[in-house]
């Protein structure tokens, strides 16, 4: 008997008994759909990340600030001063201050981020203004309650209106809009469009924040990154006496932490998933038994007219192939909507990864093969004579 005609013969046998071929498959569905599914939400979450980081620049250099009462020996003027004498290095600085507050302008009215900064902010963060003007040094020295607004404040706020000039209440505080911040992620929530920049003068005093914990800095170059995290690290030594109390990061570091987080993390949720591959697996062992002890008699006809072992070893082995080789197909049919569906959903990007489809897909075949093995060579090795006089 040849290939094809044990193909043949699979076949038959799979599609006259379609509930349990698809039972036997299901859990291989599951499986792959599970695998790519998982891995691809990973990677999208990744990518999302990703982007926002990269947006950033590798120029861009953080520092945060631990403990309480740690900003006693350091001021804004004192760090200022310490970027304008490393200018070969730095470019820029700006402190952070940042709360959520409700903002109203009339009968509208939305919770939204509160960052107090200066105008080098909009230099570091890469984000001017599309109308009217961002704040100035001056209004941090003057204590000026100005603000510049993203545009989903504009538009929850004042809707068609033009804000420039117009006042919004922020806590208790009344505020003038002087200008609009440049839209970057087509006005979503909790992006750089949903804030309100004030001059940190004043954020200190309506968020009652009189420490400066964050602050931003930008490198000359990319090149001169690490030695400008050096000179920020060894005068933050100097002022505080411990390494301990400050962080210095940039976003080219945070990549490579969020990669080897995101690595790690693929990992575990395909090793998760593949669990289903597994059950899959034995699932369809139990099945093939079943199938074996239900067609004994029609094995022992076939040896008796000359099939040999090979011959119902391949039969058998085909059928369990083909049941997996179906349920990979399927799962990655499933899966393949299902990362569409959180695309379109805007959970996360949509991200299909041919290797981890082909790795799952590989897998369930290789299912099929070591779990298809034991029942097709039980059937292989039975007894012409035992399996005629089987009832």
């Amino acid at each position: 008997m040849g290939i094809w005609q044990a193909f043949r013969m699979a076949v038959k046998s799979i599609f006259s008994n379609k509930v349990r071929s698809f039972l036997t498959m299901l859990g291989v569905i599951i499986g792959v759909a599970a695998v790519i599914t998982a891995v691809a939400f990973a990677q999208g979450s990744t990518k999302q990340i990703t982007d926002r980081i990269s947006q950033l620049g590798t120029e861009l250099i953080q520092v945060n600030i631990f403990g309480r009462n740690t900003n006693r020996d350091l001021t804004w003027e004192t760090l200022s001063e310490f970027a304008s004498d490393n200018a070969d290095v730095i470019a820029a600085v700006a402190p952070q201050v940042t709360g959520n507050m409700t903002v109203k302008a009339g009968r509208n009215s939305l919770s939204t981020t509160i960052r107090g900064t200066t105008y080098d902010y909009s230099v570091i963060n890469s984000q001017g203004v599309s109308e009217g003007r961002y704040i100035l040094d001056i209004d941090s020295d003057l204590r000026q309650k100005v603000a510049v607004i993203g545009s989903r404040i504009k538009d929850k706020l004042f809707e068609n209106e033009n804000p420039i000039g117009k006042t919004i209440k922020v806590g208790e505080q009344i505020f003038t809009v002087v200008g609009i911040l440049e839209e970057l992620e087509d006005g979503a929530e909790n992006t750089k469009d949903d804030q309100i920049i004030i001059p940190v003068s004043t954020a200190q005093r309506i968020t009652r924040n009189s420490a400066i914990r964050n602050y931003s800095f930008l490198a000359t170059s990319p090149e001169n990154v690490k030695e400008a995290m050096e000179r920020i690290s060894e005068f933050l030594t100097d002022v505080y006496g411990n390494e301990n109390m400050f962080r210095v990061t940039n976003s080219a570091q945070m990549l490579d932490t969020l990669n080897s987080v995101t690595e790690t993390m693929m990992t575990v949720l395909g090793g998760i998933a593949a669990i289903s591959l597994l059950v899959g697996g034995i699932g369809i062992m139990n099945i093939m038994l079943v199938s074996v002890t239900e067609r004994t008699r029609e094995i022992g006809i076939r040896k008796a007219v000359g099939a040999k072992r090979r011959n119902i070893l391949t039969q058998f082995l085909i059928e369990a192939l083909l049941i997996t080789g179906l349920g990979g197909a399927f799962g990655l049919i499933i899966g393949c909507t299902a990362i569409w569906g959180i695309g379109k959903a805007g959970l996360v990007p949509a991200v299909y990864s041919p290797l981890w489809m082909a790795l799952s897909f590989g897998i369930s075949l290789l299912v099929g093969v070591i779990f298809g093995m034991f029942p097709a060579n039980k059937a292989s090795k039975l007894d012409p004579i035992m399996a005629l006089r089987h009832e």
